[in-house]
């Protein structure tokens, strides 16, 4: 996609695409570590098949250029998402999330408005996580920080990336201990029960307000998990692409710009 203009809207520094006309606008939220670069192998997909969407690709605070803050709470993110969004003029935005990104895209649509959410491949529910991110909270606090992330990072699967992608998510990152302190403070402070109440009540002022939702995630969910989902949103789209790790938007671009290109043009 051509033609970017680099903005500073609400504290957070951000690139636009594309003109506002009748299709609601795209706002893409990467995921922790990462910067606006992730979404441009996605971007070139888009140009082809959306061509001159409108889109505003953001860099959370505390990633690429945007700039550090005290808290890095899910709603005070949402917060100066917002007010980027604002700022930027957008109406009813689609909310298109990565990792971390997915469960920011969540927050907003369940607090501001909101066209539509895509959710690539983030849980709701952090049980899992927490758990495994508690034991191993001295060494995420001390000078050997850099291991959490790299066991992170195997689990995320990125052989099955394309070599330009591999290099993409390998490269442009910032695992700083402040960052990963954190994004992941709430988590190990706040109950898990009082998390997922927040993500439930979110989920039903999405549902509420008829925004569509669209999980896109590499293999199919655990069925306690999908359970829970349509539970709280049984208007919601499962999309399982198969192989594509926990980065479907670099290994399958043109799939997820295919997802992209209809979101929030159901109505």
């Amino acid at each position: 996609m051509h033609d970017a203009v680099r903005q500073h809207l609400g504290g957070l520094v951000a690139e636009s695409y594309g003109t506002a006309d009748d299709r609601p606008p795209l706002v893409l939220v990467h995921g922790l570590t990462y910067d606006r670069r992730q979404w441009e192998p996605l971007l070139r997909e888009l140009a082809i098949i959306d061509p001159g969407r409108q889109v505003l690709a953001l860099d959370l605070p505390g990633h690429g250029e945007s700039a550090r803050q005290d808290s890095y709470y899910v709603h005070d993110v949402v917060g100066l998402l917002h007010e980027a969004v604002v700022e930027a003029g957008l109406d009813t935005p689609v909310m298109v999330g990565h990792s971390l990104g997915g469960m920011l895209a969540t927050a907003y649509a369940g607090i501001h408005p909101a066209r539509a959410v895509v959710n690539l491949d983030q849980p709701l529910l952090v049980g899992d996580f927490a758990q495994v991110l508690r034991q191993v909270e001295p060494v995420l606090r001390s000078s050997e920080h850099g291991q959490v992330w790299a066991s992170m990072l195997a689990r995320m699967e990125i052989h099955q990336l394309p070599p330009a992608a591999r290099e993409l998510v390998r490269t442009a990152t910032t695992p700083r201990q402040d960052l990963l302190l954190g994004y992941w403070d709430e988590v190990l402070r706040v109950p898990l029960e009082e998390l997922g109440e927040q993500r439930a009540r979110e989920l039903a002022k999405i549902r509420s307000e008829g925004i569509s939702y669209r999980y896109v995630t590499q293999r199919e969910p655990d069925p306690a998990y999908r359970r829970w989902l349509e539970s709280v949103l049984p208007e919601i789209t499962i999309t399982v692409l198969p192989g594509t790790g926990h980065f479907p938007h670099l290994v399958q671009p043109a799939e997820v710009a295919g997802i992209l290109a209809t979101a929030g043009r159901e109505r």
